[in-house]
């Protein structure tokens, strides 16, 4: 099944957009990067898309954490399109992500389809289900960090601010991939309109 909010896909603001790369990927590795967002990224690209693909995966060091890579490449692109599964919000590195890709909305207008791929929109905006199971995993292992209480707490209200602010956006809800196909072909009759 497949429910669509109605998406404020707007022309104008996507085609004036400059940046390096079209389109911005967030999404969980271990959930959707070799299933639901490899399909994705490859129909994007096919459709001619310019795609960065910016997964947050468990294996990643943690002293990379502070590279701007992901950050840049956010703000390089016109458009960010978020892929919430189940376990997105266990991963600090897509947090991180997602807090970036507000700040960019923010300061200069960058488009954002959240996709919530087997994940209720509601449990993002009540931060419940398996997004407050993670949130509150987070939290415990903040607790255990003497060091930078304040950064840590600083950093756990900055994921829960945006999480609730991100499910109050137009997006899809899917829970197959069938209308995969419609998300590429909308996008491309966007992007053709210049």
């Amino acid at each position: 099944m497949t429910t669509t909010k109605q998406l404020a896909y707007d022309d104008q603001s996507f085609n004036n957009s400059k940046g390096s790369y079209d389109v911005f990927l967030s999404f969980k590795c271990e959930d959707t990067g070799k299933t639901f967002t490899d399909h994705l990224s490859t129909a994007l690209k096919q459709a001619g898309f310019c795609t960065f693909k910016g997964g947050g995966c468990d294996d990643i060091d943690e002293s990379r954490r502070g590279e701007n890579i992901n950050s840049e490449s956010i703000q390089e692109s016109k458009m960010c399109i978020i892929v919430f599964s189940q376990n997105y919000a266990s991963s600090g590195w897509c947090l991180d992500q997602l807090v970036s890709i507000l700040e960019r909305k923010m300061k200069f207008a960058c488009m954002i389809l959240p996709i919530f791929y087997h994940v209720d929109p509601s449990n993002l905006r009540k931060l419940k289900g398996s997004i407050g199971e993670a949130l509150d995993r987070h939290e415990e292992k903040f607790k255990c960090t003497r060091n930078e209480k304040e950064y840590w707490e600083d950093k756990l209200k900055k994921w829960k601010n945006a999480l609730s602010q991100v499910a109050d956006l137009a997006g899809m809800v899917l829970q197959n991939q069938y209308s995969l196909f419609h998300l590429c072909q909308m996008l491309k009759r966007g992007k053709q309109k210049k």
